[in-house]
Parts: structure tokens; sequence; C-alpha cells
């Protein structure tokens, strides 16, 4: 089992929109699920649910609901997708910021960092329509669609994309922007 350290890992991390047709063993993914679920969250209320997707007419129908994004063989090869769903009233909602999305954004985070450290590979698709992945997954209407990703052995290695440089990003004291 390949396993690497945090700062390896957010920097080698890759969206990967190829899979494998390969099996990804039960115990990892819940290792995966398991760096999800230990979050952080406001006031701990740990709001974010997750839908493990196995069966494969359903992957490619989800596929189909999110415009096989990011393609085809990430709904047919990846052996599962995994949908990150928010219940929003488990939140704070502090100065007009819902905070449903920030808690959830670091456990889907956290998990594709645990799914590449272990070898596997993600890609965060937030680009979707939330009432066709809510019909064909039997959502409830007070629950919220936030984000999915395959989950499955890459067959593929992307090139790291440009990032700005620190100076870009990073003011120290006083705005610098």
């Amino acid at each position: 089992m390949i396993k690497m350290d945090l700062l390896e890992a957010a920097a080698s991390r890759r969206s990967i929109r190829q899979y494998v047709d390969a099996p990804v063993g039960r115990e990892t993914l819940m290792k995966v699920l398991e760096a999800a679920r230990l979050a952080p969250s406001w006031k701990n209320k740990q709001c974010w649910r997750y839908i493990v997707v196995e069966d494969t007419a359903r992957r490619l129908a989800l596929g189909e609901a999110v415009g096989m994004n990011p393609d085809e063989t990430a709904y047919r090869a990846a052996p599962y997708v995994i949908v990150l769903c928010a219940l929003p009233e488990d939140s704070g909602n502090r100065a007009g910021k819902p905070y449903y999305m920030t808690d959830c954004g670091i456990s889907m985070q956290q998990l594709v960092l645990a799914a590449h450290a272990l070898g596997l590979g993600t890609c965060w698709v937030g680009a979707f329509d939330e009432d066709a992945v809510r019909r064909l997954l039997e959502i409830p209407p007070e629950v919220r669609v936030v984000a999915l990703t395959p989950l499955g052995v890459p067959a593929e290695s992307p090139a790291a994309r440009p990032r700005k440089s620190m100076e870009e990003i990073v003011s120290f004291e006083v705005w610098n922007g």
C-alpha cells in the first residue's frame, strides 16, 4: 500500500480523469472515508453525508446527470463514485456565510488527499444538475448535493498545473492584494 506524508500528498495530488478498470478494496475505501469523517467542522456539527455509488449502471446514470464530467471512463472504470451531501441546518450561518460549504470542502479535501496518499485517484466535480443527482440517488429536498468524485486506480499521471507564486497570494499584517 502506498503511503505518503501530508505535504507530499498536497504537492503531488492531481485531478484524475481516466481510470483503470480495477477494484479498490473495501478496507481502502473505508480508510478514505475515515479521513473525510475526521475533518473539522463548525462547532463539530459534521454536516456532511457521503453516498458511495458502486453499481455500474447507477454510476453511469450519475455520469449522465453530471454531463460525463470529467469523463465517461470515470463513471465506467472507477469502482466508486462518492457523492458529498450536506445538511445545511447542521452547520452554522454567521454574517450571511453558510458554513456547510466550508465544512464539506474540508471534509472532501481530506478525502481526496487520503485517496491520493493510498495510490488512488479522484476528480472533484462541483458542476452538475443537483436535482438530477438528487432524483437518481433519492436524496431528500432538505439535503444539498455539494460535490462528487470518482474514486479508483489512476490510468494517467497528469503534470502539475501552474500555481500562483507565494507573493501573489500571501500578505503579512495588511492586505497587499
